[in-house]
């Protein structure tokens, strides 16, 4: 039986505007060829939305409105991925071949809840 998880994707290339074009490029096809191979294996649902590096974050009380979605490049929220795993472990196996972490990036695990569920 799968259970369904969605990857939080945070920094990563992806945030370093310093990157070269190609460097970047060469990066982004790792990406593609992991989200392939999820696919081809049915564990990530594909064409899933994509976020901006753009938007507007309300914070406390005040609803204090800043321009931008982080505080630093390196919290950056780049991107989601439905993941279908057994396991909360198996769904974290699965994260550990993300492409992210070459540029220092961090992958978040969530389960997704479920209807019902207590």
């Amino acid at each position: 039986m799968s259970n369904r998880y969605v990857f939080v994707f945070r920094g990563g290339a992806v945030a370093h505007k310093e990157l070269a074009p190609a460097e970047l490029g060469a990066h982004l096809q790792k990406w593609m060829v992991w989200l392939g191979d999820l696919e081809k294996k049915g564990q990530a649902e594909p064409n899933g939305p994509r976020l901006e590096l753009s938007g507007k974050t309300v914070r406390g009380r005040s609803k204090a409105v800043t321009d931008g979605p982080f505080a630093e490049a390196k919290d950056l929220v780049t991107g989601t991925l439905f993941i279908n795993a057994a396991t909360l472990e198996a769904a974290t196996e699965i994260a550990m071949g993300c492409p992210i972490y070459e540029y220092d990036g961090s992958v978040e695990v969530r389960p997704i809840f479920k209807k019902g569920a207590a």
